[in-house]
């Protein structure tokens, strides 16, 4: 039993409250920080942004509209055809399991955070190794040199497609989930996204960060900043909840995060390449 049953459709759930998710999250930290309120947060300075990266905030949130707009028709196929039985059904585990198991739809997020982070681990990898695929598909995200919370889905439609779309069925699918485990896995999804590109450092005793979901993971806004950087680009491909391919992989680069002397932090590669 969720709380929405009797109200909404799982199937809407899992298609919108994704996205509204998306634009509460990541609303809340452009506001925050268009008002000064976490300046002192930021890990780049508002010059930084508005000085190196290639692509205005109206330009980035249309952007964003567009691939969301592309979401919402491919979760309704997706939908579509696991209620009819075309493809394997996630909810055939709840005719096994109870779909009120909370250890169970546990069980199943966690499987599917590691099969997302698979998906978008060598996916996101190779659009960086190959040329024509960075040059014409995943340059169009590191446009935004300073990372923007609204900008974590400012994706080539094409990568958005394989690597999100992609990423996002073969969790549901392998993990075998229930439709409320599927609605809390793809909330969290993207709050994980947010939180990786939000710009924003709290420091939580020995230099962690409080962000919401990065208590429990490495993989946090920092660390992905830098693979934004100039000569970032060749590590920290994991997304969005792990960071253990790159520790496998050898594409780990371990970040410091040092206070700004104007107030702020900076994140910096704690090895030279």
């Amino acid at each position: 039993m969720v709380f929405w049953d009797g109200y909404v459709s799982d199937e809407t759930m899992g298609t919108f409250a994704p996205i509204v998710v998306y634009w509460i999250y990541a609303g809340f930290f452009q506001v925050m920080l268009a008002s000064g309120f976490l300046d002192k947060h930021r890990l780049h300075t508002r010059e930084e942004g508005e000085k190196k990266n290639l692509v205005p905030l109206s330009t980035v949130i249309k952007g964003v509209l567009l691939l969301q707009i592309m979401q919402i028709a491919t979760a309704h196929l997706y939908f579509s055809l696991t209620s009819s039985g075309v493809v394997l059904a996630p909810q055939t585990a709840a005719t096994i399991q109870p779909s009120s198991s909370i250890p169970i739809q546990i069980l199943q997020i966690v499987v599917a955070m590691f099969v997302m982070d698979a998906w978008q681990y060598f996916g996101h990898r190779y659009m960086h190794h190959n040329k024509f695929l960075y040059r014409h598909v995943h340059s169009q995200h590191h446009r935004l040199v300073v990372p923007q919370a609204v900008g974590a889905m400012y994706n080539h439609p094409l990568e958005a497609l394989l690597l999100d779309v992609g990423g996002s069925v073969a969790s549901l699918l392998v993990s075998g989930m229930t439709p409320g485990a599927e609605v809390v896995f793809l909330c969290l999804a993207s709050m994980k996204g947010v939180d990786d590109h939000c710009g924003v450092w709290f420091p939580n005793g020995a230099g962690g960060n409080n962000v919401v979901l990065h208590l429990l993971v490495a993989n946090r806004s920092a660390y992905h900043d830098v693979h934004h950087q100039s000569r970032g680009g060749k590590y920290n491909f994991s997304q969005p909840f792990f960071s253990f391919w790159d520790r496998l992989m050898g594409t780990h680069m371990p970040c410091v995060v040092l206070k700004r002397p104007g107030g702020g932090y900076e994140a910096k590669m704690a090895m030279k390449e």
